[in-house]
């Protein structure tokens, strides 16, 4: 039985066409005598397209991986979608190597590649020096604490990344450090993803206090963690001193009517949020009073998605809603479960209708 982060085979067809291409650069002499007419029909992008896939083959021979034929095929496209391909960390070096000068990326989408931490540590070089990607997908790889460290300090000297999804990485309180370490870093950082990790008490306690000096972040997605007690507090408290935050979702956590209080106490003060989802929290009737009355006095929050407890919240939202009539409240119930995305071709399809 293999490992989760050992590296998964290509399929069939996939090798055979990363094969052929391979076959066809490998055979291209590095330097011809009618080289000015090939300048003149092929242009200098045809020509860095050529550099940069057979540095990438040269590489993926040196670490003895299957090349990934969708890299071969990007040319100068501006998204490269590698996500569900099995590179592991073997082919995470690979593809590093080639990345370290290409111009043409701008979005970078690894998701599902079981890179662990040790591919995820490849990729950071890369990372760190190329100035054209702007948004990184490395969603469902389990970079771990390891992981983390690599890319967090990476992209902390890296201000051309703008956006970051880290989704489903068993990250836990040792990476919320590396965490903090990045939103205290990098201002020009927009965009974060943290959903579906294992970012506890003890993280909501170290990532609060960066987020309250944090200067650039404008999205934050950190649902379904373990935030609770003192650490949903701290986190509530960082979210009371930003001033940059437009975006937060904060769903499925715990933060229970201590947490729903101190949130309620942020929006009092906070006056650039606009949308929140707090949804599925335990929140009582206690806790939504108190978030109700912080939303009476912020004048900025236009949605709001929060769990319906009884009628007593009903009548404070109405209250709400005369004073700020553009707010639209959602309610949510009902437990939606994770589940990894799979490739089109491998998504079952639902029969008509299922038995009773």
């Amino acid at each position: 039985m293999r490992s989760p982060c050992q590296k998964s085979g290509e399929n069939e067809e996939e090798e055979k066409e990363a094969v052929a291409a391979a076959g066809h650069l490998a055979g291209v002499p590095e330097t011809q005598e009618d080289s000015d007419s090939d300048l003149e029909t092929e242009g200098t992008h045809g020509l860095g397209e050529l550099s940069k896939n057979t540095l990438y083959l040269r590489s993926c021979q040196a670490h003895s991986v299957v090349p990934a034929s969708c890299f071969l095929r990007q040319g100068s496209t501006p998204e490269l979608n590698l996500r569900h391909r099995g590179l592991g960390p073997q082919g995470a070096r690979a593809l590093a190597s080639s990345l370290n000068s290409n111009p043409y990326v701008k979005r970078l989408d690894l998701r599902d590649n079981e890179l662990c931490g040790a591919g995820t540590a490849a990729l950071a070089g890369a990372l760190s020096k190329n100035s054209s990607i702007c948004d990184v997908d490395l969603s469902e790889n389990q970079l771990g604490a390891v992981g983390a460290q690599a890319i967090c300090a990476a992209l902390a000297v890296n201000p051309a990344i703008k956006k970051v999804q880290l989704a489903g990485n068993g990250l836990e309180e040792q990476a919320a450090q590396y965490l903090a370490e990045l939103l205290l870093a990098h201002t020009g950082l927009k965009s974060l993803d943290l959903s579906y990790n294992h970012l506890n008490d003890e993280a909501g306690e170290t990532l609060g206090p960066a987020l309250a000096e944090n200067t650039g972040l404008t999205e934050l997605n950190i649902s379904w963690n373990h935030l609770r007690g003192p650490g949903a507090i701290a986190f509530a408290r960082g979210l009371e001193a930003n001033i940059f935050l437009r975006v937060l979702d904060i769903s499925y956590n715990g933060f229970g009517d201590s947490g729903a209080s101190a949130v309620g106490e942020a929006l009092r003060t906070n006056n650039v949020l606009e949308e929140l989802n707090m949804s599925n929290n335990r929140i009582s009737m206690v806790g939504a009073l108190s978030l109700g009355l912080g939303l009476r006095v912020n004048q900025t929050l236009r949605i709001l998605v929060a769990i319906q407890v009884n009628r007593e919240f009903d009548d404070l939202a109405s209250s709400v809603k005369v004073i700020l009539p553009g707010l639209c409240i959602k309610t949510a119930a009902g437990r939606v479960e994770y589940k990894k995305e799979l490739p089109p071709v491998f998504r079952p399809s639902l029969p008509m209708s299922a038995p009773k």
